[in-house]
């Protein structure tokens, strides 16, 4: 009787032991994802574009995983233009398999450069049979990543994406206060019909416009000719850890340096692929099962959807001058900013919008006070930060932009407060179907309808 008392009291403990273990390497997300970005990055994929990859890859995998577990809120439920298939497979399988196999699958079917992610795919082929999966089981959940592939793929096709193509070539708007393509490169304006994207979670492209930008102005007096300075000042006197952190947050997908006659380009992950990495290293840490890790990695990818496509919106109604342009005309022609200025318009800041909507949605499923270190930016020889919550790092990633001289103020502080109607709106919607916070927390993002 007293064993039977000993395995009852220790049961609880075996079951967090095994929920809390961590996940063998071949069912890790972050492998297909990291192989997703280094093809995105050779593309040159812009940032809201890299956004729409990611959340599709990532719809395929939770698609399979809700289907085996009835705990898991079907898709239908979040996102209503969505229609479920019926998987089919007359051997069995390992569904986690699947679902990570689907995330290369449809990388390979949706981007530019797909077929480059053939090999990280074998690779995953070969990882599992050194694991010892049976062959068999192999082939069945191949079978079934590739039917949701062609799903999700098939779904894809008709947000409005094959649209773009057909669209005017843009023409920068004439007239003072307006932006224009900025040096070394001068590259035309990024996506400036983006808000035609159909959104995830959030109702329409603008559901959550930001206050109006403050107005332009050359007179010395003024409040904007004041911010422009402020840009200027800050640029003459930032210290190591401002230059660290504007480094750390810049994820230009493409910068040109010039010397001479000769330009040389420089590639980096988008913001949204940082973001989605951040995913990566909470899990990671946490130790979520297979499923948890699944459903962060979608819900914070579906966020990110609707940050770029609301704050896209804006950039082309508002279509503010960038600080590098004015101050090159009214203050000092010889200005550069400390960091390369995107080419696109300056308000909303697409980091504070679209960090703060994942730091929301982050927020709310693991908890306002999880403290993490981020190694996103290893890769390119600048070190990790560590931040005691997501809200902090998104704090962060909005202020670079002012130490990195390629935003106002009022975009920042506004593009803030965009990303977080944003964020609460996606964080509502899950709620509402039925998701709850994975980790217990202090403070729970405010839910709004």
């Amino acid at each position: 009787m007293k064993k039977i008392w000993m395995i009852v009291w220790l049961l609880p403990y075996l079951v967090s032991a095994q929920k809390n273990k961590a996940l063998p390497d071949y069912l890790q997300l972050q492998k297909p994802i990291f192989a997703m970005s280094m093809v995105m990055m050779h593309d040159v994929v812009n940032p809201p574009a890299a956004s729409r990859f990611y959340s599709y890859a990532m719809l395929g995998a939770y698609e399979i995983a809700s289907q085996h577990k009835a705990q898991m809120v079907p898709l239908q439920k979040l996102i209503k233009a969505y229609k479920p298939i019926k998987i089919i497979s007359p051997k069995p399988y390992d569904y986690r398999i699947a679902a990570v196999y689907s995330v290369f699958e449809i990388g390979k079917r949706l981007l530019p450069s797909g077929f480059m992610l053939q090999e990280a795919q074998d690779q995953y082929i070969v990882t599992l049979r050194k694991h010892q999966i049976n062959q068999s089981q192999i082939e069945a959940a191949v079978s079934v990543a590739n039917q949701l592939a062609a799903h999700i793929v098939q779904y894809a096709n008709t947000d409005g994406y094959k649209n773009l193509s057909a669209k005017l070539r843009y023409t920068p708007i004439k007239g003072e206060g307006y932006w224009y393509p900025t040096p070394p490169a001068y590259i035309e304006a990024v996506e400036p019909n983006w808000r035609i994207i159909r959104p995830m979670l959030i109702d329409s492209f603008n559901q959550f416009p930001p206050l109006p930008p403050i107005s332009f102005s050359k007179d010395s007096n003024s409040v904007f000719y004041k911010m422009a300075k402020e840009v200027y000042a800050i640029s003459k006197s930032l210290t190591n850890e401002q230059l660290h952190i504007a480094s750390f947050w810049d994820c230009n997908p493409f910068v040109v340096n010039t010397s001479g006659h000769m330009s040389i380009g420089f590639k980096k992950i988008s913001p949204g692929g940082h973001w989605m990495n951040i995913a990566g290293i909470a899990t990671k840490q946490a130790k979520l099962n297979f499923d948890d890790a699944v459903l962060v990695h979608t819900m914070v990818s579906l966020t990110l959807v609707d940050a770029f496509i609301s704050c896209w919106d804006e950039k082309y109604r508002s279509n503010r001058i960038r600080p590098e342009t004015y101050i090159n005309k009214y203050i000092d022609l010889k200005w550069q900013p400390l960091l390369q200025t995107p080419p696109f318009p300056e308000y909303t800041s697409g980091h504070s919008v679209i960090s703060t909507a994942a730091a929301e949605m982050l927020s709310y499923l693991l908890g306002s006070q999880f403290a993490y270190t981020d190694d996103s930016e290893d890769m390119f020889d600048i070190k990790a930060r560590s931040f005691k919550s997501f809200r902090h790092a998104a704090e962060e990633a909005a202020i670079s932009r002012l130490y990195g001289g390629i935003h106002f103020i009022d975009a920042i502080v506004n593009g803030q407060s965009e990303g977080k109607a944003v964020g609460l709106k996606a964080v509502y919607k899950i709620n509402q179907a039925g998701i709850k916070p994975i980790l217990k927390q202090k403070n729970q993002s405010t839910i709004i309808q």
